[in-house]
């Protein structure tokens, strides 16, 4: 399959799939994610790949759904059909994420927020530069991060993951750092090289030793999150039929404040 919003190669026994709408702030929308899940089943196949390191293009790993397309949904006859699929789609990345027989490696570059906000939840190291930003704000657009939460959860606990989904916080770096969202902070420029270290150490395991790692990480110790993320796809959806979506999405395109009644 050929990519027209991925960058994808190989560099020793690392595969990295670079996510490529910087004028868009590699915005998730429904070719992105469909190429996603494209980039992952090829490096899946490929045995010389022993990890896989996800970032993005220009300033920012990745802005969330993308608001212009969903906005265009809204507008659309079968509109309640679309949302259903365009939830279900993110539900099936992360689920496959989460599959994944090799370990994943996000190295962000910039703002990870919203949807971008579960890619980073779905890997299982997070390298981060000082420029990256993290922050789940679905709030503020009349939506709701139904997928994302479970991951969240899982990842730093119940307390510190309500925290920020019902404040929409936008942690800096080094809040990130402290709250256990990242694991590792590294300068900008050489952050693809700190990923490729860490995917190298990773190579070191044998392949079915890591996959049955994962398995028990996530399949066993994290067995309630694929029922988790079906009801958070269930939640996503029903959220972006209410009229307060409709407001925050409109006040997103003309550039103001939500009026919520």
């Amino acid at each position: 399959m050929s990519f027209e919003l991925l960058r994808l190669h190989v560099h020793q026994q690392a595969g990295t799939i670079i996510l490529n709408r910087p004028e868009k702030r590699n915005a998730l929308n429904r070719q992105l994610l469909r190429e996603l899940q494209q980039a992952l089943e090829d490096f899946h196949l490929q045995r010389s790949v022993r990890a896989v390191i996800l970032t993005g293009a220009g300033s920012a790993f990745c802005a969330g759904m993308d608001l212009h397309e969903m906005l265009q949904t809204a507008e659309a006859e079968n509109a309640y059909e679309l949302w259903h699929q365009d939830a279900e789609l993110y539900r099936q990345l992360l689920e496959q994420m989460l599959r994944f027989p090799k370990p994943l490696i996000a190295a962000v570059n910039g703002p990870a927020v919203a949807g971008g906000a579960g890619l980073v939840l779905g890997c299982d190291v997070v390298l981060a530069s000082q420029e990256a930003k993290f922050g789940l704000p679905e709030p503020l657009r009349g939506l709701v991060a139904g997928m994302v939460t479970p991951l969240l959860v899982f990842r730093i606990g119940g307390g510190q993951a309500a925290r920020l989904l019902l404040t929409c916080q936008l942690l800096s770096a080094q809040e990130a750092l402290a709250r256990g969202v990242f694991h590792e902070l590294v300068p900008g420029e050489k952050l693809w090289a700190r990923a490729v270290e860490v995917a190298q150490a990773c190579a070191q395991g044998a392949p079915e030793a890591l996959q049955l790692t994962r398995k028990m990480l996530y399949e066993t110790v994290g067995q309630e999150l694929f029922t988790l993320l079906s009801a958070g796809a269930a939640a996503s959806a029903t959220a972006r039929t209410t009229e307060a979506a409709q407001e925050g999405l409109k006040a997103f395109a003309e550039k103001r404040p939500p009026q919520w009644p």
